[in-house]
């Protein structure tokens, strides 16, 4: 099939040498600066994306594996018949399992150190249904948090902070004081660590505490149960089953679910990445003004081109459209170029971070400062649409007034000298 002549005119221009001219070969140098910065800025902006998702992913799977789906909470009054809350609660077909727990602070001490910790009561026959990290500890069973004993299980980081292991005593101190003539006494307890967990969340790994349901409701003066986790057979869908559960459940309870328990990190973390979107797009955007260069520089070193085309009859449409093609065809192979090198980064961004940990001997992401120690990455394919369409419009939109500059050329002006 014959290919249009503004088609064929416009790739010729684009892939033109001439060593002998040193206008042409400047505007080449141009134009290769355009695909490249074009390609450098898609590539950028599908690598960081797809960090972000994936750091959202994994911190969002991380704390799934501690939180609950949804959480019911007892009111202004002690929950004491847990199990009817639940039985309602199952009614929802979409409510897969729960849990009872006991919920409170308190303070820890072994010999001269003393940390601040969450203590979580847990019935373990049923707290394996709506956690996932307690299935498998590297250290005890969750089964050994038995009724009476005042055993523990403590998270892998605060176990290496304080030198605990299986068989370790500890110290812990009840905000709940009791009153004596002499004043407030705070109420001490000592316990014994029986399992370590590693729940790959450096904040839970180093401040969570567990221990048996019946131990920590007596260790908190707490009659009944703080509340029942549940887990859901879909976690995105928890905000709705939520709502639902409002409106099904009988009795003065607070339901919420982990969206919002966590909804500033969330919000934060979505602000980020359309802030993040917005600026990597200004180098696709640097990179069009750098395409607006060299098809300016193109017009005028074809003015009599230009000029001979429309005396043999081509209108001023055509000879924008010659250039279009021409800005267009650089915009879109560094579009290609771009995608394809993101995807690649992001596909093995965790290899790659592993070299320049290696060789510059330094941690992307410090476990003490951040949720996780590793890059993760998940790569979203409507997101590579979108940004490889956004860069087509920058270059498409860059082509625009130059081609619209050259449609203007008179003939007899751009001969007249020639």
């Amino acid at each position: 099939m014959q290919l249009p002549y503004e088609l064929f005119i416009g790739l010729r221009y684009t892939r033109a040498r001439r060593r002998a001219d040193r206008r042409n070969g400047f505007i080449s140098f141009i134009s290769a600066l355009s695909v490249a910065g074009i390609a450098l800025g898609v590539a950028a902006l599908i690598t960081v994306l797809s960090v972000m998702n994936g750091f959202q992913k994994e911190v969002r799977d991380r704390m799934l594996s501690v939180l609950a789906h949804i959480e019911i909470l007892a009111g202004h009054t002690p929950m004491t018949d847990w199990r009817s809350v639940l039985a309602q609660a199952k009614r929802n077909p979409r409510v897969v399992a729960g849990a009872p727990y006991v919920s409170g602070q308190a303070m820890l001490t072994h010999g001269e150190s003393v940390r601040g910790v969450l203590v979580r009561g847990v019935d373990p026959a049923l707290e394996p249904e709506v956690s996932d990290f307690v299935r498998d500890m590297p250290r005890g069973r969750l089964a050994d948090l038995r009724p009476g004993e005042f055993g523990v299980a403590v998270g892998a980081e605060l176990a290496d902070q304080l030198l605990l292991d299986v068989g370790s005593k500890i110290t812990l101190v009840a905000p709940q004081g009791t009153t004596t003539p002499a004043g407030v006494v705070p109420r001490l307890r000592q316990l014994t660590v029986v399992a370590v967990f590693r729940a790959g969340h450096y904040e839970y790994d180093s401040s969570l505490l567990l221990m048996n349901i019946e131990d920590a409701a007596k260790l908190f003066r707490v009659e009944g149960v703080s509340g029942v986790r549940l887990k859901t057979s879909d976690m995105l869908a928890a905000p709705q089953i939520a709502g639902e559960l409002v409106r099904s459940l009988d009795g003065d309870f607070l339901v919420r679910d982990w969206s919002s328990e966590n909804r500033n990190w969330f919000a934060a973390v979505q602000i980020e990445k359309r802030m993040m979107f917005i600026i990597l797009t200004l180098i696709m955007a640097v990179a069009a003004f750098n395409l607006v260069s060299m098809l300016v520089m193109t017009v005028t070193d074809k003015r009599p081109d230009i000029a001979i085309l429309r005396t043999l009859g081509a209108p001023p449409a055509s000879i924008m459209r010659i250039f279009v093609v021409q800005g267009a065809s650089v915009g879109l192979l560094g579009m290609l170029l771009g995608v394809l090198f993101g995807v690649l980064l992001a596909l093995n961004i965790g290899p790659v971070t592993g070299w320049l940990e290696s060789v510059f001997g330094f941690q992307v992401l410090p476990k003490g400062i951040y949720f996780i120690d590793y890059l993760p990455s998940d790569l979203r394919w409507h997101d590579v649409l979108s940004i490889g369409v956004t860069a087509c419009v920058l270059a498409l939109g860059s082509t625009l007034y130059p081609s619209w500059r050259a449609s203007r050329v008179r003939p007899a002006e751009a001969l007249r000298y020639e």
